[in-house]
């Protein structure tokens, strides 16, 4: 069966844990293999666009009011820079992590038959049982990493064939919005891409609205019917997530992050830094971490 190769494939990926039972390898530039050997508490994460398929147990993601839960031979597809809420829930855990290329997936749209390309019932976030076919690219894309020679040659097409798959799946209705530059959701990614180049600078929504050429109002609807989160909501988030990297890097003090984020009061991010995260941001500095989606 294409799911237990693909389980028998990355257990040839061997790789140590740490104290707290947290593995991770990557074997390809763009694929990551994450383990963890008991249930996590939840955490804060970003959510790039990527494809999570589970192998082995299973996982909740809360994404606003929106939950997720997903577990063997299931995958999560992501098509824009989500804040999330994530847990592990059933362990051993096992996931296959496939970053997302929007410029494939833009290449593939003039391939693929308009028809196919629907754009119903589209969220930026949903789950669904991975088709034999996904599963097959997938587990000949992941057989390459024992290989450089043929991964340099075959990964680009195998990595294509994987981005159609997704495409055109039903649960790619969002990505297949995306791709086009005229849409809503291309719309809302320029303006995801503003938020993150500049999070010093304070949200200003007409002036957001205007740059992706939208009124306020519809910008602002928009943007939480795809993120589930207002846009001044957005950037807390990517604050407060930028200032845990900082802190956890070692690099930065609680101080230093806080104005380095782009907050000119260190006891309100301190404040909102210790709701969000349920820990102060003092007992953070030193802690490695990784904050992609996983």
């Amino acid at each position: 069966m294409p799911l237990e190769g693909l389980i028998e494939q990355a257990s040839l990926l061997a790789w140590p844990v740490d104290d707290g039972g947290h593995g991770m390898v990557q074997p390809m530039k763009d694929l990551l293999l994450v383990r963890e050997d008991s249930p996590s508490a939840l955490d804060a994460s970003l959510y790039e666009p990527v494809l999570c398929l589970i192998l082995q147990g299973a996982k909740e993601v809360s994404i606003g009011e929106q939950i997720l839960s997903f577990g063997q031979g299931e995958c999560l597809l992501v098509s824009h820079d989500l804040p999330v809420y994530s847990r592990v829930t059933s362990a051993p855990y096992l996931a296959l992590v496939f970053e997302l290329d929007v410029g494939i997936l833009r290449d593939l749209c003039s391939e693929v038959a308009e028809s196919a390309l629907d754009i119903e019932r589209a969220r930026s976030a949903g789950t669904q049982r991975a088709d034999p076919a996904l599963l097959d690219a997938l587990h000949r894309y992941l057989a390459l990493a024992h290989s450089p020679a043929e991964s340099k040659v075959l990964g680009p097409l195998v990595s294509k064939e994987i981005h159609y798959r997704l495409l055109t799946a039903p649960f790619g209705a969002m990505l297949r919005s995306l791709i086009r530059h005229d849409s809503i959701a291309s719309a809302i990614a320029r303006a995801i891409g503003h938020l993150r180049d500049d999070l010093q600078s304070p949200v200003v929504i007409p002036d957001l609205a205007r740059r992706v050429g939208m009124s306020a109002s519809a910008f602002h609807k928009h943007f939480k019917a795809i993120t589930s989160t207002t846009p001044l909501q957005y950037q807390k988030e990517l604050r407060l997530l930028q200032a845990r990297r900082l802190l956890r890097g070692g690099g930065a003090s609680v101080t230093t992050a806080a104005f380095d984020v782009g907050y000119e009061s260190p006891s309100q991010f301190s404040r909102e830094y210790t709701r969000k995260f349920r820990v102060p941001p003092s007992r953070e500095a030193g802690v490695e971490h990784s904050l992609r989606g996983r």
